[in-house]
């Protein structure tokens, strides 16, 4: 259909429009930005949902990954075999806090709360649609993607319009790309595609007009592409016979059309104007109409449209004058079919950009925004190309794509996060913002475009620019901007300035975090800025800055030891290539080499183009070099030394094995598939989600393609998709991968004995099939799961022994259950002691061991816990409880409060709710549970607090 287009219409191709400025790429100043990755199912955990830790996947050490991929030299510096630290040491004065561009509120449990309002409060789908992008504004600051892909999701099932349709559907496509199977199929497809990916997304209903309140958010079964060809191909000749009753004759340069005058009248009131109006032509029977940019060819299409309301078959070129005739003459109905015909024909690239400025001409509606979806679904990749910019980017593209109603905030947010990732510094980031600033209407809109902007401007060193947009922010009610200004400040010369700036918050009533580590940068001595570097980590031990600067300034008094103890703190709980980096660096200082190409192994694990020392040596440069250094192992002492780290729960330790088995054989899928397990573990799932996909690019065998693609799905949410895979892969060949994965996705449901039964047989079955012992112990303890919900717990104890033998350490904490089901506490308590001892990270040990000891014993364990990861929730909630159970209810309060300051969690929001209508706190109580109900809207208990709360309130 492309080359048709191409040779049909080129001829008629307007003048080229909208002229804009080509992207221009800038290089990168050295600076960190923090990415949060998403949550996860651990599928080598057991079948129980347990507890969650957040995001463990950061920014590096110097910059975020997406700007180093856009700044990588075209000849990376080869780092001399002679030393492994050519550039020195790291420098305080380059590892900088970002600042992160998105909104951050100082109390983001009242912005979810008035979020929630506003959207049980919106009636209208068009509101609801822009309360649910609200909503993912405020959520982002949270780091949890499911939630950030909820929010959308729910703003594209209530988009009203085709315009918001086609950016929503685009959006969620765009950011689960990477886990896509199939590429989506063209409107050719042959009739037997019956499907085209989820619903939300699909390309064919994006453009059905309208809302659709009916649509689901399951696997579209959308056969409109094999509609339309039919349609198509049975729609006969392109002419019928003339109708006899023609009474009017078109006269168009030799030739003579002849027409129904009635027909002709009822296509628009202007047209039934000239045939039955008083004028010299509305008596005539032959009509001049030479001059009225209309072919004979094209005014009998007009004539057949009157008559039959339908375009046949008419080649594009016709359908194109008919939509200019249609304008002219104000025909509706005929501009309408025009539009539709020409919108199903966008099928490429090639295709948009050239029908893009007809449609723009003529404000056609859906076919601009035919082809405003490729350029969508073409991203990142189109925002390259200048013909695409130009369309969109300038204040001149935004005008003319608005006359057609396609210009909106909801646009120009997708296409700014999109430029933003790509690369922060470029011309077309900057011009995208502006277009966001033009469509801000709202306050939060306006916060976040100026505040964005003002991040980008920072960005680009243009410092004056960049305060006076986080001004405006600041002005629209961010506070997180005032941030902002002090850094444009600071960077301006203005330290003092700066530092008043963020002392006049830190006096104010709320304190957080973000604050004192801001405030830290302006500080005249290292007392003041070691103690605000103190408090910032007491009110969000989550933020990395703190951390690093601390281990700088200790490698700077050659304190090495204590700086990578220092790090280690934040690597126990938050894996991130920038810290991995500078424990590498610490470790090159040591002369532990060994442990160095540990870190960076891992490093580039978890992102392949990293570039080290301030951006200079590409990581796999310097994975050669320490090589150099270290003993090498063969292929069979790799295995053991997975085997020692995996049972050692030393997950960047075997990160770091697997890189090196790869390095020597790249195209083994299963330890790519290892790979992909161990990144889920450490909460790292963009990363897992690549190498779950290069597992299934290097499968070598179809029943091992479908056994990763049954995963892929799994992990999008796509549960009987994935186990029709699995069933597929048995039927080909039994192995144990397709049996665990059928195992493991029947599992994920409430399982009653018959299924539980079945998921049995099935883990048993696995167990009969060839697999090396790692898998196998996890195949034992998820075993041992299913035994302990169906109380056969005795085959359980048999399988937790039975993986223990072969070295699967987290067996202790199952048979430790046994154990404390059985009535033998001290048991149990001993065997989470074992796991302890063994185990690198063992906070979630320490945490469960509490459930073994006495209080005292308990509260020393979670506390234990909570130092090692501050993230997890679970000591929180014990120690408010027992607070509460002393009747201290507002140590209770706080002690929740604490966490929820930096980890607004919906459990934690639920408890505090309670606590709080406990006391006769009602209106904190609705603040607490509305912002739950913002996290989760369908949580019951919440729900039932929450109803019960309002009737205490309208009783006041």
């Amino acid at each position: 259909m492309q080359n048709h287009i191409l040779n049909s219409i080129r001829s008629l191709k307007l003048a080229d429009g909208c002229k804009g400025g080509s992207s221009q790429v800038y290089a990168l100043n050295p600076s960190s930005t923090g990415h949060d990755k998403p949550h996860h199912h651990h599928r080598h955990h057991h079948y129980p949902h347990h507890r969650r830790s957040p995001s463990q996947e950061g920014s590096p050490y110097l910059r975020s990954a997406a700007s180093n991929r856009h700044t990588r030299p075209a000849q990376a510096a080869v780092v001399c075999p002679d030393s492994v630290l050519p550039y020195g040491l790291p420098s305080p004065d380059l590892i900088d806090p970002p600042i992160d561009p998105f909104i951050r509120e100082v109390d983001p449990v009242s912005a979810l709360a008035s979020a929630y309002r506003r959207l049980a409060g919106a009636a209208e789908p068009r509101d609801r649609c822009t309360a649910h992008l609200e909503q993912r504004s405020l959520l982002r600051a949270l780091g949890d993607p499911k939630l950030l892909r909820r929010a959308l999701r729910s703003a594209r099932l209530h988009a009203p319009d085709v315009h918001h349709k086609v950016v929503l559907s685009a959006w969620l496509r765009f950011e689960r790309r990477e886990d896509e199977l199939e590429s989506y199929p063209s409107r050719s497809s042959s009739p037997s595609a019956s499907s085209c990916g989820p619903a939300l997304e699909c390309p064919y209903a994006a453009l059905v007009p309208g809302y659709d309140p009916g649509l689901q958010s399951g696997p579209c079964l959308c056969r409109r592409a094999a509609g339309a060809a039919e349609e198509s191909s049975s729609a006969g000749s392109t002419y019928p016979e003339e109708d006899n009753e023609c009474d009017v004759v078109f006269c168009i340069g030799d030739e003579e059309v002849a027409c129904v005058r009635y027909q002709i009248a009822a296509l628009s009131k202007p047209l039934h104007t000239m045939m039955y109006g008083g004028f010299t032509e509305s008596r005539r029977e032959k009509i001049h109409f030479t001059h009225n940019g209309i072919s004979a060819e094209g005014m009998r299409a007009v004539a057949v449209f009157s008559r039959a309301t339908s375009l046949g078959g008419l080649p594009p070129e016709i359908v194109l004058e008919l939509l200019t005739f249609a304008n002219k003459y104000c025909c509706e109905g005929l501009k309408s079919a025009c539009d539709a015909r020409l919108a199903s024909l966008v099928e490429s690239l090639e295709d948009a950009l050239l029908l893009v400025e007809y449609g723009l001409e003529e404000t056609a509606h859906l076919l601009v925004g035919s082809c405003l979806q490729v350029f969508l679904r073409e991203l990142p990749k189109s925002l390259n190309d200048p013909r695409v910019i130009r369309h969109l980017c300038n204040a001149e593209a935004r005008q003319r794509l608005a006359l057609a109603g396609h210009a909106s905030f909801a646009l120009y947010y997708f296409l700014s996060q999109v430029a933003m990732e790509e690369n922060m510094r470029s011309n077309t980031t900057v011009m995208l913002l502006e277009r966001l600033v033009e469509c801000a209407a709202s306050e939060w809109q306006k916060q976040l475009a100026f505040h964005q902007l003002g991040c980008v401007m920072l960005e680009r060193d243009e410092y004056e620019d960049a305060q006076g947009w986080f001004e405006e922010a600041a002005k629209a009610g961010h506070v997180y901007s005032l941030a902002g200004v002090a850094r444009a400040k600071y960077k301006r010369g203005k330290r003092y300035s700066a530092f008043k700036q963020l002392n006049s918050l830190i006096l104010g009533d709320d304190r957080v975090g973000w604050m004192h580590q801001e405030r830290s940068l302006y500080s005249s001595s290292m007392e003041e800025k070691m103690r605000d570097l103190s408090d910032a980590t007491k009110l969000d031990p989550t933020l990395l800055y703190p951390y690093k600067y601390r281990a700088v300034i200790l490698m700077e008094d050659h304190k090495i030891g204590a700086a990578i103890a220092e790090i280690n703190k934040v690597l126990g709980f938050k894996v991130s290539t920038d810290c991995l980096e500078l424990r590498a660096w610490f470790s090159m200082a040591l002369e532990d080499y060994n442990a160095a190409l540990r870190d960076v192994r891992a490093l580039m694990t978890l992102d392949p183009d990293y570039m080290m020392f301030h951006g200079k040596v590409h990581g796999d440069h310097l994975v050669e070099v320490l090589q150099q250094h270290v003993h090498q192992w063969s292929l069979a002492d790799c295995w053991m030394q997975l085997y020692d780290r995996w049972s050692s729960v030393d997950d960047v330790g075997s990160l770091a094995v697997v890189h090196q088995m790869l390095a020597e054989d790249a195209v083994k899928s299963i330890l790519w598939f290892r790979q992909s397990l161990l990144l889920l573990r450490l909460n790292c799932q963009k990363a897992a989600m690549r190498s779950l996909r290069l597992a299934r690019n290097h499968s070598a065998h179809e029943h091992e393609r479908l056994v990763y693609e049954g995963w892929i799905l799994y992990d999008t949410g796509y549960r009987e998709e994935a186990l029709a895979k699995a069933e597929e892969s048995i039927s080909i060949q039994r192995s144990f991968e397709a049996f665990f994965l059928k195992a493991y996705a029947l599992a994920d449901t409430s399982l009653d004995i018959t299924s539980s039964s079945y998921v049995i047989h099935l883990l048993d079955e696995a167990l009969k099939c060839p697999s090396d012992g790692l898998r196998k112990g996890q195949a034992l303890n998820n075993l041992g799961s299913v035994y302990v919900d169906c109380n056969m717990l005795d085959q359980a104890a048999d399988c937790y022994v039975n993986a223990l033998n072969i070295r699967h350490t987290r067996a202790h904490q199952g048979l430790a259950r046994v154990y404390y089901l059985k009535d033998r506490r001290k048991a149990a308590y001993d065997e989470m002691t074992k796991l302890i001892e063994k185990a690198r990270n063992s906070a979630s040990a320490y945490e469960k061991r509490s459930e073994y000891c006495e209080r005292d014993m308990a509260k020393h364990d979670l506390t234990r816990a909570t130092e090692l990861d501050p993230l997890r929730t679970y000591p929180y909630r014990y120690r408010a409880a027992v607070l509460m159970d002393d009747r201290k209810e507002e140590e209770a309060i706080s002690e929740l409060s604490k966490v929820i300051s930096f980890k607004p969690d919906l459990q934690l929001l639920h408890l505090r709710a309670a606590f709080y209508e406990s006391t006769g706190k009602i209106a904190a109580t609705l603040r607490d549970c509305e912002a739950a109900l913002c996290l989760e809207p369908n949580h019951g208990e919440t729900l039932e607090l929450y109803n019960k709360a309002s009737g205490g309130a309208d009783q006041q």
